[in-house]
């Protein structure tokens, strides 16, 4: 049998785990700082988003298609397709939008292109026959553009991985933080009283109050 472990080597134990786990936890609350920030004051115009007025920005353009460009779209009869490089170049410098390749629906008449984003919703639609180009773009304001972004709604890829990394960061956050808890939790007594109180009252109002 093994010598049992010496009151200098538990200690030295746990003053690396100490270390450690401080070590993680500061890193992971700066990475989450400003994120935790945005996504609490979100979630809290969210929580309220009925009584936050907010009054919708309107922008319609138009525009005629030239003749190389209107036949250059092809013959393409249905289904969804990105827009030809040179159309989609031509529009996004006639209405200053950013296209690039988005699928648009095409159809015998009409090829249209939803272009939603965060706070905003935006279509374009293109009359085959005679090349009239027509733009409209809802902008709804700040708070909801950053409500948007607490939902990763129309946010794009670039978005949804910082969501994925973010949320990483906030286990790593909230894991070690449990784990100093467990440490520091002999010389605090409401340690663990806290820590309950914190997964009882999500879960009483989850099961009281929510039907």
């Amino acid at each position: 049998m093994s010598p049992p472990s010496s009151p200098a080597i538990q200690q030295q134990r746990r003053g690396f785990w100490l270390r450690t786990l401080h070590q993680w936890h500061w890193i992971s609350s700066a990475v989450c700082l400003v994120g935790m920030l945005l996504f609490a004051i979100t979630g809290i115009t969210l929580n309220h988003a009925s009584r936050i007025e907010a009054a919708p920005e309107v922008t319609n353009h138009t525009a005629t298609l030239p003749s190389p460009l209107l036949a250059g779209l092809g013959d393409r009869q249905e289904g969804h397709a990105p827009l030809p490089p040179a159309a989609a170049t031509w529009l996004g410098d006639e209405l200053s939008i950013s296209i690039g390749q988005r699928p648009a629906e095409w159809s015998d008449g009409e090829i249209y292109l939803s272009m939603p984003g965060p706070g905003t919703d935006a279509w374009l639609s293109i009359d085959r026959e005679t090349g009239a180009v027509e733009y409209e773009r809802t902008r709804r304001g700040w708070i909801s553009y950053f409500n948007d972004l607490h939902k990763g709604r129309n946010a794009g890829p670039a978005w949804g991985w910082f969501l994925d990394i973010f949320a990483v960061a906030c286990l790593v956050f909230c894991i070690t933080g449990l784990f100093l808890l467990y440490l520091h939790g002999r010389q605090r007594r409401m340690t663990w009283p806290m820590v309950g109180l914190g997964l009882l009252v999500p879960l009483l109002i989850a099961l009281l109050f929510i039907h």
